[in-house]
């Protein structure tokens, strides 16, 4: 097929532009020869006993996962379970934190994570959460930046994959989702329609996420929109402070072959929104509640579990109701990147089959919101004239533009899918400064503080989608890769390469300074008000509730007290509550039992988790720590008995000390 696409500049046909675009100069780096300098691997290097100076938070995509890099080292330090349940930790395992991934569809333990964004004051990363997105099941997770944990979670009703989201406001008044796919909402009638009445009955929506003081989340509102599919967004900041933007394409309200259905129209938009205005209509009691049945999960610190609250309708702004609240700016062509400057007077869209990068200034968007200067509407929405609001575009930059950050001294730095390579340029001048090759297919890019009002630069890190011949081959899936650039000069500088988890697709950087020193070493035992938590070895014990058996467990330096225990019968579930005696940092403790078809517990010092276990066979079953804690690890073991039900065997459990032995 070769279906005519219109371009700025001329219109040439889709099957011709992948040749041009797969064949262009950059995409095909011939060595890897001049990869990096000399001196390269002395600016990467970080000596045994030294600390990186940034942390990396890197999206896992399709695994659920949050990752940890330090940055200039490229190392990983760990990956967060996040969406995705975790064995390793028991994430998603424990009674805990099962409730995490509870949501109106069950219990789903994955999703595709693919946006973090860092909690912000005054516009500048604040050190106390990371938020990302789970693009399936739409949700948003809040994680902890003095635990690295997940601290709560929402579900965001009325949309359909989560993609443009979590994006922050300066201050943390909202993180902002708008839905991937428009689908029907409402009642289960309104739901219940034929796919191809998708202009009539299909809607779109943005919801704006409050994030509380104890780190909870509720949907403040959301807004309803046209039936067309959000890209990526991006918060104004300083003089744009109170708006919000999104790429948004499937103008074309396709819902069929979009590849070559929703790729028609010469230009498609980025939204705008008045959120300071959706605030005060709220305020004003202009909104209305809506069916939106969801879940918000939250980690009650004191108890070590994780609590659930089920909310039945959202709060909701029909933009047809309150003109001036949306606008709509014609960006060309599937625009995907939607990206602020630091200063907040220059919005740049990016195009994905665009030949040009346009840059809106926020300026003479409001003069011509002021003078009504538009072309139109869609759907209802005014659509500013381009020409109006644009501030000028970047000539040829490079083929396939995804996403663009920022550094501190007026530079863009955009990331270019199809030929490969970051692309360097001003943003007053519009002039492209450099260019250099990525290995391979970049998609998003990273500079630390890219995002905010104050970029930290220094760096810029690709993340690449193949890496081919960059790794030793591990059979039929290729690693992915993320590449680190200086910026510290005018020409960018490949330094260093490293593997990563899962598939990266965005990322965020703050300076080590910012967190390092507020990391939680461990738990007071003290402060645990976990329901079934022993605080000492005498609090230890085990309790018959029905078919119930609970086994309130401590663990130490190398022993579970009780290492013994009888009376459990087929049919039976018992759940072993595991206290972490330990107040020393760095000394977790596991725990796993044989048969276990869940996972095991890591349980950190003053800690409490639980684990529940089915037993299915008669015999003596014995449990270890996971977790290598001292010389005596391996020692670190009990048994379990379970008898046929119905035996009269007693409920006990206990400790055999050595004068007992003697």
């Amino acid at each position: 097929m070769n279906t005519p696409l219109k371009l700025t500049g001329g219109v040439i046909g889709f099957a011709t532009l992948v040749f041009l675009l797969l064949n262009s100069p950059g995409c095909k780096p011939t060595t890897t020869k001049t990869a990096v300098t000399g001196d390269a691997a002395s600016r990467v290097y970080v000596a045994p006993g030294t600390h990186d100076e940034f942390y990396n938070f890197v999206s896992g995509g399709f695994n659920g996962q949050l990752s940890v890099v330090g940055l200039p080292s490229g190392r990983t330090f760990r990956n967060i379970p996040v969406f995705s349940v975790d064995p390793e930790s028991g994430y998603g395992y424990s009674e805990e934190t099962k409730p995490m991934l509870m949501t109106t569809h069950g219990f789903i333990p994955w999703d595709d994570s693919h946006h973090p964004d860092l909690s912000q004051t005054n516009g500048m990363p604040d050190g106390r959460w990371v938020f990302i997105n789970g693009n399936n099941t739409p949700r948003i997770a809040m994680i902890d930046l003095t635990t690295f944990r997940t601290h709560s979670m929402i579900e965001i009703p009325n949309s359909a994959g989560n993609h443009s989201s979590p994006f922050s406001t300066p201050n943390t008044e909202y993180v902002v989702a708008s839905t991937r796919f428009s689908i029907p909402v409402g009642t289960e009638a309104e739901r219940d329609v034929p796919i191809n009445t998708y202009k009539e009955n299909f809607k779109g929506s943005v919801s704006f996420v409050r994030p509380e003081a104890d780190g909870k989340m509720s949907i403040a509102f959301q807004i309803l929109t046209p039936p067309v599919n959000f890209d990526l967004a991006r918060t104004g900041k300083g003089a744009s402070d109170g708006w919000f933007f999104f790429s948004c394409y499937n103008t074309e309200k396709a819902y069929s072959l979009l590849e070559v259905n929703a790729s028609q129209r010469d230009k498609d938009f980025i939204m705008a929104v008045n959120w300071k205005m959706a605030e005060q209509l709220v305020k004003e009691g202009r909104g209305k509640r809506v069916p939106g049945k969801h879940y918000s999960n939250w980690h009650n610190h004191k108890t070590h579990t994780v609590e659930s609250t089920i909310y039945d309708d959202v709060l909701q702004l029909d933009y047809m109701e309150h003109p001036g609240l949306v606008y709509f700016m014609p960006c060309p062509k599937s625009p995907h990147g939607c990206d602020v400057d630091p200063t907040g007077e220059f919005i740049v869209g990016s195009g994905k089959l665009a030949a040009l990068l346009p840059v809106f200034s926020f300026s003479k968007i409001q003069q011509a919101i002021a003078n009504q200067d538009f072309e139109g509407d869609f759907a209802g929405i005014p659509v500013l004239k381009y020409e109006s609001v644009l501030y000028g575009e970047v000539k040829k930059p490079g083929l396939g533009p995804l996403h663009t950050e920022f550094d501190a001294h007026g530079n863009a730095y955009t990331s270019f899918f199809v030929s490969s390579e970051i692309v360097k340029w001003n943003i007053k001048d519009l002039e492209v400064l450099d260019r250099v090759p990525t290995y391979y297919s970049i998609g998003h890019l990273c500079v630390p503080g890219g995002p905010n009002v104050k970029p930290y630069g220094k760096y810029v890190i690709a993340y690449n989608k193949i890496t081919k011949d960059r790794y030793l081959p591990t059979g039929p899936e290729l690693c992915h890769s993320a590449q680190l650039y200086s910026i510290d000069g005018d020409k960018m500088e490949l330094l260093l390469d490293f593997p990563t988890v899962g598939e990266p697709h965005y990322a965020v950087a703050c300076p080590a300074e910012l967190l390092k020193d507020k990391s939680v070493k461990f738990y007071r035992i003290e402060e645990n008000e976990h329901p079934w938590v022993a605080k000492g070895e005498k609090e230890s014990g085990i309790e018959r509730r029905g078919r119930n058996v609970h086994i309130k467990m401590t663990t130490i330096r190398s022993h579970f007290t009780p290492d013994n225990i009888e009376g459990i019968q087929l049919g039976d579930t018992v759940y072993f509550h595991v206290t972490n005696l330990e107040q020393d940092w760095d000394v977790p403790h596991g725990f796993a039992i044989k048969g276990a078809a869940n996972a095991e517990l890591l349980i950190m010092p003053g800690e409490t988790a639980t684990l529940k276990w089915i037993p299915t066979k008669v015999g003596v079953v014995p449990f270890y720590c996971t977790d290598f804690c001292s010389a005596l690890h391996q020692e670190m073991q009990g048994y379990l008995r379970v008898s046929p039900r119905g035996s009269n065997v007693p409920l006990k459990a206990y400790t055999v000390s050595v004068d007992d032995e003697l």
